[in-house]
């Protein structure tokens, strides 16, 4: 009697351990102020790989840049979900607000903004955060609440917080609140 045993799957495997340690190298890189001067090869030797798997998934340092900040910008948690819009919004927005001010998150979201140059077709950041927004208010008017556009959230609540980021304009959780008050106002 033969059996086969199928071929054992590592948890993440070397593709996941290669991208994880090239992203650990350009945070350190970015972090030691490299962002505007970093190369594919600096990034391969900081992570002890080859250049040449660097260029093979990612082509060119700036795609390197914005996936890496993406990956930082937008991790996958939970959305608040707190039966109410005005109470969702206010924690999530306070939580990126608290996530983006930290140093590192800054240095990332510096680092992509100097990534793009001209005018860009989309921004997978701005794309996570729509579907995160779009996803609240279905819930609000699930529930009969009178709900903001989705856009407006963006353009009123998120682009602030993230050009305050940029700009090293100060952000707490009281301004990320007052940027959802205001927007609430906006309703339909």
């Amino acid at each position: 009697m033969t059996t086969t045993t199928a071929p054992r799957k590592r948890p993440g495997g070397r593709s996941a351990r290669v991208r994880d340690t090239v992203y650990r190298a350009v945070g350190t890189l970015v972090s030691e102020g490299h962002r505007e001067t970093m190369t594919i090869p600096q990034v391969a030797e900081a992570a002890g790989v080859n250049a040449t798997s660097i260029y093979r998934r990612w082509g060119t340092i700036d795609v390197l840049l914005e996936e890496v900040a993406v990956a930082a910008l937008t991790r996958d948690e939970p959305l608040p979900d707190t039966g109410t819009l005005v109470g969702d919004l206010s924690e999530w927005a306070a939580i990126i607000a608290a996530d983006i001010t930290q140093p590192h998150r800054r240095s990332y979201l510096r680092a992509m903004v100097a990534a793009r140059d001209g005018i860009v077709e989309g921004c997978p950041c701005w794309a996570i955060r729509t579907t995160q927004a779009a996803e609240m208010i279905d819930r609000a008017e699930q529930r009969g609440e009178a709900t903001p556009q989705v856009r407006q959230v963006l353009d009123h609540v998120i682009a602030p917080l993230y050009h305050h980021a940029v700009f090293g304009l100060p952000i707490d959780e009281a301004y990320a609140r007052l940027l959802v008050s205001d927007v609430l106002t906006m309703g339909r």
